[in-house]
C-alpha cells in the first residue's frame, strides 16, 4: 500500500489555500492543502507498526512550528507545479531529515523544499497565466503545524489519515 508523511496546515489556512487550489491543481479533491515531509512509499502492515512506533518518538521531541506563507513560487522548468513558499526552518528540515532515516523505507526523490502545492499538470499556456496572475497577489499567511500524519492511498486516489502524531505528546 502507497503511505507517505504530510503537516496539514489548519483549517482556516486550508480553506484559503483551497480557494487557489479547487481552480488549478487536479489534486484538489484526492487530498487537502498539505506540507509533504516523507513522499509516497510502499510499505506492508508490519513495517507500518514500526514506522508508527518511530513516527510517535519522532513527535515526542518535536514541538510546534510556526510557518510563514508570503510568496508564489514554482517548479519550472522542471515541472508546471505552482506553490506557496513556506518559509524554511532548522524545525522543518530536522522533521523531514528523521523521517529519511534507514528506519524509513523509500529514499528522497528530490530536495526537501517545504512548499504546499496551489496548481499542477497545466499545459505551458495554463502555467504562464496562472503563474503571471497568482505571482502578482499578496499573499500573508501565518500559522502553526502542531502534528503531522501518516496518510495512504485508496484504491480510488483519495488519500487519507491512517494516524495523527501530535508534538510533544507523550505516546507510550
Amino acid at each position: 500500500m502507497k503511505y507517505g508523511i504530510v503537516a496539514f496546515p489548519t483549517k482556516p489556512v486550508q480553506d484559503e489555500i483551497n480557494s487557489y487550489r479547487k481552480r488549478y491543481d487536479p489534486h484538489y479533491a484526492l487530498v487537502p492543502p498539505h506540507l509533504t515531509l516523507k513522499e509516497e512509499f510502499e510499505a506492508n502492515d508490519q513495517k507500518i507498526e514500526e514506522l508508527v512506533t518511530e513516527l510517535k518518538h519522532i513527535a515526542n521531541q518535536t514541538d510546534p512550528i510556526a510557518i510563514s506563507i508570503n510568496k508564489v513560487s514554482t517548479f519550472a522548468p522542471v515541472t508546471n507545479t505552482i506553490y506557496l513558499k513556506v518559509e524554511p526552518t532548522q524545525q522543518l528540515y530536522d522533521l523531514s531529515d528523521n523521517m529519511h532515516t534507514e528506519k524509513f523505507p523509500g529514499e528522497r526523490t528530490y530536495s526537501f523544499v517545504p512548499h504546499i502545492t496551489i496548481a499542477q499538470e497545466l499545459t505551458d499556456d495554463e502555467y504562464s497565466d496562472v503563474y503571471g496572475s497568482i505571482s502578482m497577489k499578496d499573499i500573508q499567511i501565518r500559522d502553526t503545524i502542531d502534528r503531522f500524519n501518516l496518510v495512504y492511498q485508496l484504491d480510488n486516489g483519495i488519500w487519507t489519515v491512517y494516524e495523527t502524531f501530535v508534538f510533544g505528546k507523550e505516546y507510550v
